[in-house]
This record gives structure tokens, C-alpha cells and sequence, in this order.
């Protein structure tokens, strides 16, 4: 229990482009093959966290957007 807490950790720490690199990664080693079901299923396991956390990343960054539309909105025009 402690590796997969562990590896989870690791990854919450992981920045956007590391976690997406890294779960291509993952995604290229199992389409060759793992060489046990027990590997392979860390893999799988590694590869659903790592795109968990890309889709914080990409939650966070669509938040931060749409809080930041409405203050562009009500900003008076530059130049007028």
C-alpha cells in the first residue's frame, strides 16, 4: 500500500507537460507489452493517475479563464 500512496504522491507533484509525457510514455510501453499482467497493471494503474492529473491541470486552467473572461469583458477598451 505504500508504493501505490507513494507513486501517488509523486504524482500530484508532477507538472502539466511531465504528467502528459510521462503517460505517453506509459501508453507506448503498454501497447508493446508488458511482460507480466502484474505489470502491465501497474501500468494501467500509473496511466489512469497520471491522466487524473492532467485533467486537474486542465480543470484549473479552464477555471482560471472563464474567472478571468468576465473581468476582460468590463475592462474599458484600450485606446478609445
Amino acid at each position: 500500500m505504500t508504493e501505490s500512496s507513494g507513486a501517488a504522491s509523486d504524482i500530484a507533484t508532477l507538472s502539466f507537460e511531465q504528467a502528459r509525457d510521462e503517460l505517453v510514455r506509459v501508453v507506448a510501453e503498454l501497447e508493446q507489452g508488458a511482460p507480466t499482467l502484474e505489470h502491465s497493471l501497474a501500468l494501467w494503474e500509473r496511466g489512469e493517475a497520471l491522466a487524473a492529473r492532467c485533467d486537474e491541470w486542465l480543470l484549473g486552467a479552464k477555471r482560471r479563464l472563464d474567472a478571468a473572461r468576465p473581468a476582460a469583458a468590463n475592462a474599458p477598451a484600450e485606446g478609445v
